[in-house]
């Protein structure tokens, strides 16, 4: 059983003008504004635009736009019924501990059918440091010597372990004497048998881990081709209060991993992502406005 973060509601020094704005959008965002999976879904957040950014998707893989210069924040939702681990990195460095990211480390708890904000590079239990849209050479994936996976945001997520219901004496011996003086089999099933009767999570595991390792050099084939690609920064400090907690994993691999790629507009409309703009469609014209004689009327 290992200690995690459970986030505390964020306070702004605007009071709850912010939260309910950000609760707002996340409510009434546009169709496709998250990256979904079936226990949990992320969305990210321009904070200064005060938008969910638009995921677009190209051979398998989820893109936003990231604006230079914007903070930005991840709002991770629980999409079950019961408590969940959101293990987060942001440029392959996990967003609460800084280590290079590995889903076996320490993660945010989210509670049932919940959602939390994660807005910065954890410090400490009282801040974080804020997530900014910035150049390749002043990221923080960068600055600390690990500048290989910038340009992707991914969350691994962990179900917790269903806790063994304890009988007292005398119930189980009436539940036995009742088993026993059934005519037909026993109807029940042993504790557990519908988890075995379940698809194994290896496999699903494997897939998930060969599509991170493609998008990992994804990543580093797009650093070489692009000449300014995008990372996140390391920002203004802000108070973000959480506390540490115990969470007991149902499993050792992650029940589902999401990730999102970002980069800038200009480099993911090169790469056929998104639509290139009208003017950028046709070459350079000398005399643009140039024109010979009158034309006929149509």
């Amino acid at each position: 059983m290992a200690r995690q973060m459970e986030a505390a509601p964020r306070r702004h020094k605007a009071g709850s003008t912010i939260g309910a704005l950000l609760a707002a959008v996340v409510l009434a965002g546009s169709a496709g504004a998250h990256a979904g999976g079936q226990v949990a879904d992320v969305e990210v957040y321009d904070r200064q635009d005060g938008t969910s950014l638009a995921v677009y998707e190209k051979d398998g893989r989820r893109y936003v736009v990231g604006t230079p210069g914007h903070e930005y924040a991840l709002r991770v939702r629980n999409l079950t019924g019961a408590r969940i681990l959101a293990v987060t990195s942001v440029d392959g460095v996990n967003v609460v501990t800084g280590e290079t990211a590995s889903p076996d480390q320490s993660g945010y708890l989210v509670d049932a059918w919940g959602s939390i904000e994660i807005a910065g590079w954890r410090k400490s239990l009282q801040h974080t440091a804020a997530f900014y849209f910035t150049d390749l050479g002043d990221s923080y994936a960068a600055r600390t010597g690990r500048p290989g996976n910038v340009g992707v945001i991914g969350v691994a997520v962990f179900r917790e372990r269903e806790r063994p219901i304890a009988y007292k004496p005398q119930l189980r011996d009436r539940i036995a004497r009742s088993d026993a003086a059934a005519s037909a089999p026993a109807a029940t099933e042993p504790l557990g048998a519908a988890n075995e009767a379940q698809p194994s999570s290896p496999p699903t595991q494997a897939r998930e881990d060969a599509r991170l390792q493609k998008d990992a050099e994804f990543g580093q084939g797009a650093a070489k081709r692009a000449a300014a690609p995008l990372g996140t920064g390391h920002g203004r400090s802000e108070s973000s209060y959480a506390t540490q907690v115990a969470f007991d994993r149902a499993s050792s691999s992650p029940s589902e991993v999401l990730s999102i790629n970002y980069d800038r507009r200009e480099t993911l409309a090169a790469m056929g992502v998104i639509p290139r703009p009208w003017y950028a469609r046709r070459g350079p014209q000398p005399f643009p406005g140039a024109v010979t004689f009158v034309p006929d009327p149509r």
